[in-house]
């Protein structure tokens, strides 16, 4: 665990520091310079770019994982990736041939209040694609263990670039329009950044011939298509579904309150970007007892560190919706519980989705990929048309999807490999969890009113001191009862 706790943490800063910027855009530039109803269309055309971009992709950011290490000379590794490289444009090409067949049917599926995104839908295709290749040489430089500036550029690049426009909307250097054609640019840029990367770190002598298992290659990247797809469904299609009944600003406002909610999962993504490799090189060893090493530890650091981000964000949430500068923003406190509760579960289950993934096993993820996607579908459908429960009904159908079929997984991954991530250790840290939970999410310290150049700074305050009191009771219990010897051992590092 050495390499993945030391690159793992590495990600870690980069996300939080990421989230950070993500959360100054989203809390206070975006609601302010763009307002709701721009702030919501930006919002649906990244959520439908996010829904194509994982069949535009092929997959082969996770064939790539899969099967890299299984060559064991470069000239296979070399007719590999040169294979591999123009896969995507197996979608892509005839995506954009019929892109007007597309924007027609996206617009068929929007009320006539919403409109607005119809000069826009073009910036979809083109998001699409250049995330797509970004995946496909993050993946290769992923393979040789070299995942932090990857990592930069997934998290950072686009935030950075959207606190920087949203400054030149505000002052007039660029029109909200010009606002979005930069901003599709700025993803292309981040796609060839990470290409003369991935090429910097290792360099293929480029093969006209395919290697022998392409067959193999190709069907892989067909089952696992639907496995890369099934996240961004569930985060996403909803985004996309509210302009079919509700005004555009929804989508502004159910955006904010999941991205407070899904804070808490930078430690995962930290972590996964150097457990995915790590976790094929052990399957194609044959290496049970890494496997099984890597799964238990990754679930109790995920859960510790993301339990403590769990109990921190909802704690402070209510305060933090008193900051947002419409009312249409409040209110959002049971989806950012039930998007986080989601998270946390995921957290919890380690490098459950690595294993099956690199295992022989994978061809399973497309039947479950599938029922999560026409579930949260059906479920949103119910939810939120039906029963008319707002964008709750949305989060909850999230909920529902994520814990039905995560244990599912947990199941499955139990039933062939005959291991679990959880130890006697895990059923602490939830108990942990829980008690702080009921004792600071219902109470807050009462101040008077207090303003700082006409803002009110009060609920700032009662966010700072909450997270203060439960950060030193949770570290103080997780310590007290080892938890974990990884974050003992890390505190102590930087204690000394």
């Amino acid at each position: 665990m050495g390499i993945v706790l030391k690159q793992s943490f590495r990600n870690t800063i980069i996300i939080y520091g990421a989230f950070l910027i993500g959360g100054i855009n989203t809390i206070v530039f975006y609601p302010r310079v763009l307002e709701s109803e721009f702030y919501g269309m930006v919002t649906i055309l990244l959520s439908a770019s996010n829904l194509i971009m994982p069949f535009t992709a092929f997959g082969v950011q996770y064939t790539i994982v899969k099967y890299f290490s299984s060559y064991k000379t470069k000239e296979e590794k070399d007719k590999f990736l040169s294979s591999v490289m123009f896969l995507p444009l197996l979608i892509a090409v005839p995506l954009g041939f019929f892109w007007d067949n597309a924007h027609t049917w996206i617009m068929s599926k929007v009320t006539e209040e919403n409109q607005i995104i119809e000069s826009y839908t073009f910036s979809i295709y083109l998001i699409a694609i250049a995330c797509a290749y970004f995946e496909l040489f993050y993946s290769w430089t992923k393979v040789q263990l070299q995942t932090v500036f990857g990592n930069i550029l997934k998290e950072l690049w686009n935030r950075v670039v959207v606190m920087i426009l949203l400054l030149a909307v505000l002052f007039d250097f660029i029109t909200k329009s010009e606002f979005i054609l930069y901003l599709s640019i700025a993803y292309v840029i981040r796609a060839l950044v990470m290409m003369f990367y991935a090429f910097s770190i290792y360099f293929p002598k480029f093969h006209f011939k395919l290697p022998n298992n392409i067959l193999e290659l190709i069907k892989y990247s067909g089952y696992i298509i639907l496995a890369g797809s099934a996240g961004a469904i569930l985060l996403d299609i909803d985004k996309v579904m509210i302009p079919g009944k509700d005004t555009i600003e929804k989508a502004a406002y159910y955006s904010v309150a999941v991205f407070i909610g899904s804070f808490i999962e930078a430690p995962s993504r930290a972590m996964t970007q150097i457990l995915q490799p790590l976790t094929s090189k052990s399957l194609n060893e044959f290496n049970t007892t890494e496997v099984e090493n890597l799964y238990k530890k990754s679930s109790i650091n995920l859960l510790l560190v993301g339990g403590l981000f769990f109990l921190l964000v909802n704690c402070g949430v209510s305060e933090l919706f008193k900051l947002m500068p419409e009312k249409g923003y409040a209110g959002g406190e049971y989806v950012v519980l039930m998007i986080s509760l989601a998270k946390l579960y995921t957290m919890f289950l380690g490098s459950n989705g690595a294993i099956i993934n690199n295992s022989k096993f994978y061809r399973v993820v497309l039947p479950l990929a599938i029922g999560m996607s026409v579930s949260v579908y059906f479920l949103n459908k119910f939810f939120y048309f039906n029963l008319e429960l707002g964008t709750n009904g949305l989060a909850i159908a999230t909920l529902l999807t994520i814990l039905v079929f995560n244990t599912i997984k947990l199941w499955f991954v139990h039933h062939k490999f005959a291991i679990t991530p959880f130890t006697n250790k895990s059923w602490r840290l939830i108990l942990i969890i829980l008690i702080l939970f009921y004792f600071f999410y219902f109470w807050n310290f009462t101040f008077p009113e207090i303003e700082l150049l006409k803002f009110s700074i009060t609920p700032i305050i009662n966010i700072a001191l909450k997270s203060i009191m439960i950060t030193v009771l949770y570290v103080f219990l997780v310590l007290k009862l080892n938890i974990s010897k990884e974050f003992d051992l890390l505190l102590k590092k930087y204690y000394r």
